[in-house]
């Protein structure tokens, strides 16, 4: 008997009404087109496609902060309502809480989960040390570095034990440097945790080396082109992006996101943009 996925995408549609457009001739905008796919607990998954597809709009969707306007999702059997989600937006800066501390941000989800008070040092204490990580307890957001702010906000996203965890492009505003580390950090956590992570990537190395699978959306209306299994081993280093398997897989996805961006070039060029 097969095994039955964690996560559930079948049929997922989307799209926004607009004011009518006479280069369109329509008054909406179609987002997302019966996107279907699926993934295994404790599975990574990157998703890739072109700008303005709508994979940040899947992943409002995902996380219950939109409606669909029809199709399902099941996280571990339950609906995005339902299930806890752990969401990191590609801004991160704003998602931190600046008049708190560091061991106060990483305490919020604790709180508004109903953990009292004289639990909440002792639960981050005990997360962090399962991590073999540590913070700056006293020291505030705007003292950290770009890469240590991000890693707080995944961590203040993962304390919480998530069914799942979103990652919005969370990269794409550090430097190559610290995205270096940030890669070999997060894979080091979503080991250690065996949480499901979602990741969208606007580059192609990095989600092929991230990825168990990359799931490649096709441009707006986005729909599933192809799911790839990446098949490389873990764990993981950057060793990994000089070998056959990996440039096989980086040059397929390649191909079929150069396909969706030349198309999207021709339709904007017919369409008089």
């Amino acid at each position: 008997m097969a095994e039955r996925p964690y996560l559930y995408v079948r049929g997922v549609s989307k799209h926004y009404e607009t004011a009518p457009d006479p280069r369109l001739g329509s008054g909406g905008v179609r987002v997302l087109d019966n996107i279907s796919f699926t993934a295994r607990k404790g599975e990574f998954v990157t998703i890739v496609g072109p700008n303005g597809c709508g994979k940040s709009t899947f992943f409002r969707i995902l996380a219950g902060l939109e409606e669909m306007d029809y199709g399902r999702i099941l996280i571990g059997g339950k609906t995005p309502e339902e299930a806890k989600i752990g969401f990191v937006f590609q801004n991160y800066r704003e998602s931190l809480y600046p008049w708190r501390t560091c061991l106060g941000n990483l305490m919020v989800p604790l709180e508004l989960d109903g953990v009292p008070r004289k639990d909440r040092k002792r639960r981050v204490e005990e997360f962090l040390w399962m991590l073999d990580m540590s913070i700056r307890e006293d020291a505030y957001p705007y003292e950290l570095s770009g890469g240590q702010q991000q890693m707080l906000a995944i961590l203040r996203a993962l304390i919480y034990q998530p069914d799942i965890l979103l990652l919005d492009e969370p990269f794409s505003s550090l430097d190559f440097q610290t995205t270096l580390w940030m890669h070999d950090k997060i894979m080091e956590v979503w080991e250690k945790t065996g949480v499901t992570i979602l990741f969208i990537s606007h580059n192609i190395h990095e989600a092929v080396y991230l990825a168990d699978k990359v799931v490649v959306f096709s441009k707006r209306p986005a729909r599933v082109v192809e799911v790839i299994e990446t098949g490389l081993p873990r764990p993981r280093d950057y060793k990994v992006t000089e070998t056959d398997q990996f440039f096989e897989v980086k040059n397929r996805v390649m191909e079929l996101f150069r396909e969706e961006v030349m198309d999207s070039f021709l339709f904007m060029e017919l369409s008089g943009f």
